[in-house]
């Protein structure tokens, strides 16, 4: 990334700092300069929003996201080792970028950046990225405190994320997603664009909130997919049967004899309102 910013490249900032992808930490960093840019620009303008970052690693997106002008970038680091390489591009870019060592899924997002626009974009760590997602899909309130999501899961967890209804991906994800969300596939990514490649492709989902998604409880909702998908391939009469079977199906006004998969968004809202 000289070209754009004038910092090292990545390869010679990762050698140097010996920042070895580990494992357990769900790492595959991401070197390829095209693409960096390319998921930055997936998120929309930036120049007027706080951009959260998750896993910024060695900082390849990071650089991507401060050079195509963010006006600041918060990236939450676990990974120690990685502190010095990010320090590096906080003294490049003074002031733009805040750093904080910790655990993203013990992280209040929400205090980050209060009353700022903000946009959370972020090659997520493969062990974390769906709990990640979900939290940020059912915060305290609604409309959220991001404007958009630009995340990059494991292609089959993107296939999830925007499935819809007859659609051997479709689950419980699908459905929060499909009920708060306008979630796409922007692209995929290659195993060889990563640092060690996985095996597997990525992609990179986008999402922006519904303004006024449908009424609905949140715990009811969760209740109802987590029943109606625990046993996808029964009749829902059977599925959900512990939160009253045929006579919940009946309040919803949906035949029991369906399954899990059949149902739309719409529905299981209306499913989880007559369990409520």
């Amino acid at each position: 990334m000289a070209a754009l910013d004038g910092l090292p490249p990545l390869r010679d900032v990762i050698q140097r700092h010996g920042l070895d992808a580990k494992k357990a930490l769900g790492q595959n960093f991401l070197l390829d300069l095209n693409l960096t840019q390319k998921i930055a620009r997936t998120a929309g303008p930036i120049e007027n929003h706080t951009v959260i970052e998750v896993g910024p690693g060695p900082g390849g997106l990071t650089r991507a996201i401060l050079a195509l002008g963010a006006k600041r970038v918060i990236a939450i680091e676990r990974d120690a080792r990685c502190l010095p390489a990010l320090a590096e591009i906080s003294d490049h870019y003074p002031g733009r970028l805040t750093v904080i060592e910790g655990d993203a899924l013990k992280t209040d997002f929400e205090a980050l950046a209060p009353g700022e626009p903000v946009r959370i974009i972020a090659n997520l760590p493969y062990n974390v990225g769906t709990q990640l997602l979900v939290n940020w899909l059912l915060p305290k309130t609604w409309p959220p405190f991001w404007d958009s999501l630009t995340l990059m899961f494991q292609r089959e967890v993107g296939l999830r994320i925007v499935a819809e209804e007859n659609d051997d991906h479709y689950g419980r994800l699908g459905v929060l997603c499909g009920w708060r969300t306008d979630a796409r596939m922007a692209f995929d990514v290659p195993p060889q664009a990563f640092t060690p490649p996985p095996k597997v492709t990525s992609s990179v989902v986008h999402l922006e909130p519904v303004a006024n998604p449908l009424p609905c409880d949140v715990a009811a909702l969760e209740r109802v997919t987590h029943a109606a998908f625990g046993q996808r391939r029964k009749m829902l009469r059977q599925s959900v049967k512990s939160l009253g079977g045929e006579a919940l199906l009946a309040r919803a006004e949906i035949d029991a004899q369906r399954r899990a998969e059949t149902l739309s968004v719409e529905e299981f809202v209306r499913l989880a309102n007559a369990l409520g």
